[in-house]
């Protein structure tokens, strides 16, 4: 199983940079297949964006990991922020939209995460004392050959 690693500076300028060139060069080299790419693309963006958001009010110096994993006919997505959560300790019980909020409009970090459960196969979102982590996978072929 390979795994692309990345750290990518909290700049909405670089939305369109992992959604498009990032995402979908290695999810192409993992075996996802062309019917579901926009998909990803798609569900890799909203994860991206709501963690920049959350950067840019948060902190704005500190950057973004994504981590792109290609397996045994899955490929799976991890874009990890590090604003943590609101309680004295940093570590929510479990994350939910005042938690994933960070100064949003109404309900847009709710949004944003439903249109993600509605694009990817399998999303886990949780959040942790270092920040709030969203996986997502789908399924691939067999790997293809570089």
């Amino acid at each position: 199983m390979e795994t692309v690693e990345l750290s990518i500076n909290a700049r909405p300028v670089h939305v369109r940079t992992v959604r498009l060139m990032i995402v979908t060069s290695v999810a192409r080299l993992n075996g996802v297949g062309e019917d579901i790419l926009d998909e990803v693309r798609l569900a890799v963006g909203e994860a991206f964006s709501r963690a920049v958001e959350a950067h840019v009010r948060h902190c704005p110096d500190e950057p973004i990991r994504l981590e792109l994993t290609g397996g045994e006919h899955r490929f799976e997505v991890t874009v990890s922020d590090t604003v943590p959560g609101d309680d004295p300790g940093g570590f929510p019980a479990a994350p939910d939209a005042d938690d994933l909020e960070y100064g949003f409009g109404e309900g847009a970090a709710e949004l944003g995460l439903a249109v993600i459960a509605g694009l990817a196969d399998d999303v886990d979102i949780s959040a942790t004392p270092k920040g709030v982590q969203i996986r997502m996978s789908w399924p691939a072929e067999a790997q293809a050959i570089v």
